[in-house]
């Protein structure tokens, strides 16, 4: 019996040093898979408000700014007017302003987008999957996208009008 049980030790024990040195591996090369300045933006797939599902890959070509935000989060009711003030300015040179909003049901959505009067895209990250994707904590957090899909800048915490507009810039004139 004693000598049954020898092999399956080893295999546990090369289990357990291969899993370990995995996880090390990633740890120390950053192999976490979230997005970083110059990587590829992950893509997601999440419903809007206006009940059709929407891509990253639908804005292919054009400048995103990707803004992920709650209605119960202070800093990011306060630059909601400055994403909106924004989008304004630069939707005819194509710039695509995305709010994400990290779960939260469609009512409460839609009535905060009603009450603060925003009507660039808002989609919907009810299961909080592009949150773990884009490695968000906490909120907001902004991702740059540039037309290449590539993340030019990323910003956490509140935007004022000045830094958001000095990063569309960027993404419209490098």
């Amino acid at each position: 019996m004693g000598k049954a049980r020898k092999p399956i030790q080893i295999v546990i024990l090369f289990l357990i040093l291969l899993l370990g040195g995995y996880a090390i591996g990633t740890s120390v090369f950053g192999g976490d898979g979230k997005p970083h300045e110059g990587s590829k933006a992950p893509s997601f797939e999440l419903l809007g408000l206006d009940g059709l599902t929407h891509t990253l890959d639908e804005y292919k070509g054009q400048p995103v700014v990707l803004n992920f935000w709650g209605s119960w989060c202070g800093p990011c009711v306060k630059e909601m007017p400055a994403l909106q003030a924004q989008y304004e300015k630069w939707k005819d040179e194509g710039v695509v302003v995305v709010g994400v909003n990290v779960g939260e049901d469609q009512m409460t959505v839609e009535n905060f987008v009603k009450l603060v009067d925003i009507n660039f895209p808002v989609i919907m990250d009810t299961g909080r999957d592009a949150v773990r994707s884009y490695g968000v904590s906490p909120l907001p957090t902004t991702f740059f996208i540039d037309g290449k899909g590539k993340v030019d800048s990323i910003h956490i915490g509140q935007l004022d009008l000045d830094s958001l507009e000095a990063q569309i810039g960027k993404l419209v004139d490098p």
